[in-house]
């Protein structure tokens, strides 16, 4: 199935894509999991939820409150406060957590989830996606190079287990693959030729697989 939205013909598919990107960003910019279920705010899941959908698609697919409000089952009212919310003040209630925990109760504030959703769409926008969303992206990327045994790419996702993504220098890769040699060129020589900022474990993969390409041509 596919919705019209201006232009481009945009697929559910597609669009759930970025909204589920957005709300595992929203989860970890409060912690992660852990942390909710520590605090006992899991009930904060479906305003957030609702907060990603509604942000993505006015700020991706600019669909209006309208069409929003059909879409995710809200009221006019409620989508536009969602995006009247000021990620600032969102901000700094994340970093007041207590405080923002006695003001909150039980039920995250559509404010505040809005404020919330609005930052992780930011961040994700500037390639800063969720650590959690990477990590399983790098436990898939390492069975499939296992299933078309392609050893070194299996070695540089194991041994880059834990690298925080974005990979913004070569000193980085470094320190986490130290030792490491492909097909005769060591680790050090690959990372000072890779193009920064690195975003996910397979474009790890294919810058290294591109440099070495580019090394037997040459």
């Amino acid at each position: 199935m596919v919705i019209q939205i201006g232009a481009p013909v945009v697929s559910e598919q597609e669009i759930e894509h970025l909204v589920t990107r957005v709300f595992f960003k929203s989860i970890e910019l409060l912690g992660g999991l852990s942390k909710l279920a520590e605090f006992r705010t899991l009930t904060w899941l479906p305003s957030l939820a609702r907060a990603a959908f509604v942000v993505v698609l006015k700020e991706e697919y600019m669909k209006t409150d309208e069409e929003i409000a059909q879409k995710v089952g809200l009221t006019k009212n409620t989508v536009r406060n969602i995006l009247r919310a000021d990620p600032e003040l969102a901000l700094h209630k994340i970093k007041a957590m207590e405080e923002m925990l006695a003001e909150e109760a039980r039920e995250l504030k559509v404010h505040t989830a809005g404020g919330i959703a609005k930052l992780a769409y930011k961040e994700i926008k500037e390639g800063r996606e969720a650590q959690t969303l990477l990590y399983y992206c790098s436990l898939v990327a390492t069975d499939l190079v296992k299933a078309l045994e392609v050893p070194w790419a299996y070695m540089v996702l194991k041994k880059s287990k834990g690298l925080s993504y974005p990979v913004n220098s070569s000193e980085e890769l470094k320190e986490k693959l130290s030792g490491l040699t492909i097909k005769g060129i060591s680790i050090g020589e690959i990372a000072d030729h890779l193009h920064y900022p690195i975003k996910t474990p397979a474009s790890l993969i294919h810058e290294i697989k591109e440099y070495l390409m580019l090394k037997e041509q040459g």
